[in-house]
Parts: C-alpha cells; structure tokens; sequence
C-alpha cells in the first residue's frame, strides 16, 4: 500500500468549507437547481442510525411489523437531578436513560456525561448498543444514558453528587440482570465506583450492576485499554483480509486522544504502526515519519496540550481528517465525516472507534471512492466484550488475568470479524451492512424464539 508524501498543505485545501455557490448574473437559479445548492439541515443520531438498519432491513426482506418492533426502543426514562453547587446555588441537570432491546439479554450500554446529550442522541446509541452485542455475540441487549452537563465546570464533589443522584433516579429499571451501565464520554472508573456504592446502599453489595469500575474495586484487568486494543485487532484482521499484511509499516491518523484513541496509538505503536497524526478537542499535531506515541502519552499525561508535544508539528485540528495514511481512526465523537469533507480523506481504510462518526451520506461518498470502513458496531467491540468478562467475573466472585481477557478478547473480535467478512463476501454487501444484517438476523431470532405473548 503506497501512499503519497504527507502534504498538510494539501490536505488543507481539500479540507476546505463547503460553500453555496452563488447565483449566476444571467438569471435567477431554477427551483430545483437551488434545492441541490442548499445545504439540507444535519438529519438526528438516530435517523442516521436507521438509515443505515433500513439499507440490512431492505436485505434481508423483513415485514414492516418486525421492522417496527426492531427500531423501536422499549422503555425512554427522562429524568431530573438537582444538586447543590459548591456556590451553594441549586443546580438541575436533564439526564436520560434508553432502553432499546434486551431480547438477547440484560440492558447494557454506557453513561456519558455531556453538554451534547440529548434524547435523541441517547436513543441512536442504544440503538447501536443492541446491535453491537448481537454482532458481537455476547448475551446483551442494547442501552445507552447519560447527562447534560459540561463535567470541566463541576468540581469532583459535584460530579460524585450527580452520579449519585443518577443512580436514585434510574434504581427501579437498574439490576445486575436488567440493566448494567458503563463509562462513555467523560465517565470512567471513578465514576463507576460511585455508582456501584449508591446502588449498593440501597440493595446490599453488587459489583455487577455497572463495569469499568476501578480494578482494585471489582473491576477487571484489561477493561481500561479494550476499546483501543478491541479496535487494533478489527484493523488487523481487515488488513489481513485484503491482503495487506500486517500493522507493521502502516500509516494511522487519530482523531481523539481520550481513552479510545490513545490505548489504540498506544498498541499500534506497539506494533510498529506510525502514527502520523493525532487530534483532540483542542488542537492536533503530525510528524511525518511517526509520533513517539509513548512520549506524546507522557506529555498529555502531565497536564501538556497535545497541539505543544515537541516531538510533531502543530496542526490545526479542522486538518486532521484530511492528512494522508493508511487507517483513518476516528475516535472521539459522531458525525464528523459527512457527505461535505469525504472527499478529502485520504485513507484506505476508515476504523470507526467513535460511534457513528461517518453519516450516512458520508458513508455513500466513501463506498464511492472505494474506501472501507470498518464499521463502529463492530470495530469499537471491545470495549462491550471486556464490559461483559467483567459482568461474569463479578457473577462468578473469580478474577480472571490480563492475559486472559486479551486472549478472550482476540478470539471474539477476530471471530466477529470473520462472520461479517463471509457475509459481507458472499452477499456482495458493504461490510457495515453485513454486520447489520448478522445482528439483526441474531436479535430477531431471539425475539421470535421468547414469542411475542
């Protein structure tokens, strides 16, 4: 795979905003002419969300009565929190729990503290959660929550009260084989600890209501770096399935430097992968023949703006998309490639460790242009499947090792990943169709197995 010259000039320009052209001086602009200049409103997560399920529904010929029953979430919880601020001032916050499916098992899905929540995007991530577990094949249904808010304006006492407040709000449709959450987007273990005391108090000790808790807390080894490492093993398989070889010597970029993003420049690095590029919410930063990953790790760590890590260039973060690799990783949040800026990507391969970063009319543009992608209900899988070692370390009160949830991990991204690529082979589908329609076809089944009585 040969790919030009890292060209940040070059990738400027074709990151370019996309603009309405203007009206001719010769006439005014035909109806239908000026219908296809303007820029149509962004569709909600969620319809993006069943737009993609329509494309496996239409496959797989369902009924119009199981495509409802299919689509359609089973419980919405929208609640109200209000604590007291460290000014003293009340304070409420929106929160949100989505239960979409839970035909193959209990709830499960993570908690995200935000100031972009809302119903409907709560609701499209409980959406993919359903499908991710049956592509995965782990014995989950589908759930997602979270709160509005911007946790860098709470102190952590505020953020221990919210938490707190959550888990009295949501208790009634919570339990270890109802509904079990996990970190997402500003949560992680400390905030699971929290919430496995409050709900604790009130029904005597259960280590397995939430995961990625602290693993001095009933937690499990390997959970913290199971979505970075998950999405490494879904690159390396596609690699080997086109031919391509290894990670070894291959190009990645990164946009996002949370969790997801630097466990998997971590592990690529690792694996001799150069990561030429990476971006955060602040600022990006790009070395050509590779970032000292470990180094650039060190530095965030420490309170540094990963834009200032002396080992790259700085670039502006609107850029990253746009730099030339191999794997394009998008890793942070939804929608950010879309029908406008596809067509500047310069990749091979796009490894959708964020949920649901390319749109729908993104995803046409790239199938287009002969660009795969590795589809986020697949490829961000780990983190679900070490979420659910941990569930069944906590039911059994055993510990398994590291080297045990890696192992088990491989084995199940790798063996996901061969069922979609047989279907996605033999049906001629878009690899993201195919793990659709496998988990569609899994939930169904499910369904129609426990009877609708």
């Amino acid at each position: 795979m040969t790919l030009p010259p890292l060209d940040l000039q070059n990738a400027e320009a074709m990151q370019a905003d996309w603009t309405v052209a203007a009206t001719p001086a010769s006439g005014p602009l035909s109806a239908r002419k000026l219908a296809a200049l303007t820029p149509r409103p962004p569709a909600s997560h969620a319809a993006n969300t069943n737009t993609f399920l329509s494309e496996a529904l239409d496959h797989l010929n369902f009924p119009p009565a199981m495509r409802r029953l299919l689509l359609t979430p089973q419980r919405e919880v929208a609640v109200k929190l209000a604590i007291r601020r460290d000014s003293g001032e009340l304070a409420t916050f929106h929160a949100f729990r989505v239960q979409h499916d839970d035909s193959r098992g209990p709830f499960k899905g993570g908690l995200r503290y935000s100031p972009e929540v809302d119903l409907d995007d709560v609701r499209s991530l409980a959406s993919l959660m359903t499908w991710k577990t049956a592509v995965m094949d782990i014995p989950f249904g589908g759930a997602k929550g979270g709160i509005c808010c911007d946790p860098r304006q709470l102190s952590e006492r505020e953020l221990e009260a919210l938490t707190r407040k959550l888990v009295q709000a949501l208790r009634p449709v919570l339990g270890a084989h109802t509904d079990i959450p996990a970190p997402d987007m500003n949560t992680g273990a400390r905030e699971m600890g929290w919430f496995m005391d409050e709900y604790s108090k009130a029904v005597g000790f259960t280590p397995g209501i939430v995961t990625g808790k602290p693993v001095h807390l009933h937690g499990s080894l390997g959970r913290e770096a199971a979505t970075g490492r998950g999405t490494v093993f879904a690159i390396r398989e596609l690699l080997q399935a086109q031919g391509l070889g290894g990670i070894a010597g291959k190009t990645f970029v990164i946009q996002g430097f949370g969790n997801v993003g630097s466990w998997a420049a971590r592990i690529l690095h690792e694996q001799g992968g150069r990561v030429v590029a990476v971006a955060d919410a602040y600022g990006a930063v790009a070395a050509e023949g590779g970032l000292d990953v470990p180094a650039l790790v060190q530095h965030v760590t420490a309170g540094e703006s990963l834009a200032s890590f002396p080992g790259g260039s700085e670039v502006p973060k609107e850029r990253i998309l746009a730099v030339p690799c191999d794997v394009l990783i998008p890793a942070a949040i939804g929608g950010v490639i879309t029908e406008a800026n596809a067509g500047a990507l310069q990749c091979t391969i796009v490894a959708e460790a964020a949920n649901g970063p390319i749109t729908p009319d993104g995803d046409q543009v790239l199938r287009r242009r002969g660009i795969t992608v590795l589809p986020d209900i697949y490829c961000n899988g780990g983190g679900v499947t070490v979420s659910y070692f941990e569930w069944s370390q906590n039911l059994q009160s055993y510990r398994w090792t590291e080297e045990e949830v890696n192992a088990r991990l491989d084995r199940t991204m790798t063996e996901a990943f061969r069922g979609i690529w047989e279907v996605a082979t033999r049906e001629r589908l878009p690899l993201r169709t195919a793990a659709f329609v496998i988990a569609l076809q899994r939930v169904a089944q499910a369904r129609a197995n426990r009877g609708f009585d």
